[in-house]
């Protein structure tokens, strides 16, 4: 692999830890207040566990990104880096909506949005390149545990009845 290749990866890589570490950020302030006031869901893992997982899964996308963008000398494959580009804003959002607005209902719906998203990229990621589409698997997995876990907080802690 050239020096060139290395710096691509790098980019893709540190983009997505880019996207991620916004979304830490406004995560953070949330986690010690208002989160702690929530109910938890059954399952909910310890805070510790979140930003190695979501380290890794960002390493992850970044390399299926990568490694679908390599195959553009062969094919074109601006469509499927666009929906891995919408996939990423789609997941920062969620941030945004569940920890920064303090709102499950709205996370609820921009997490579905998310896995929806992430079903698409994974999809066409796989039509390029196998590899790429197992490297999004994960992601789809935990984000589908992260759905259960959204729905469950937006659950018990909704105001009122239905």
């Amino acid at each position: 692999m050239t020096g060139s290749a290395w710096l691509a990866l790098a980019g893709f890589i540190g983009l997505c830890l880019l996207v991620g570490s916004v979304g830490g950020a406004l995560t953070a302030p949330a986690i010690a207040g208002w989160y702690h006031t929530l109910h938890a869901p059954p399952g909910n893992p310890p805070d510790w566990l979140f930003a190695p997982v979501w380290t890794l899964l960002y390493v992850l996308m970044g390399t299926a990104g990568w490694l679908v963008w390599r195959d553009g000398d062969v094919r074109p494959v601006r469509r499927e880096l666009r929906a891995w580009g919408w996939q990423l804003l789609i997941g920062a959002l969620w941030s945004v909506a569940f920890f920064g607005l303090r709102n499950p209902a709205l996370g609820l719906g921009v997490i579905l949005a998310f896995l929806a998203s992430l079903g698409v990229v994974t999809w066409r990621f796989w039509r390029v390149r196998r590899l790429a589409g197992m490297l999004m698997a994960p992601t789809m997995l935990w984000v589908s545990y992260a759905s259960w876990l959204n729905l469950g907080f937006w659950w018990l802690n909704r105001a009122g009845p239905l």
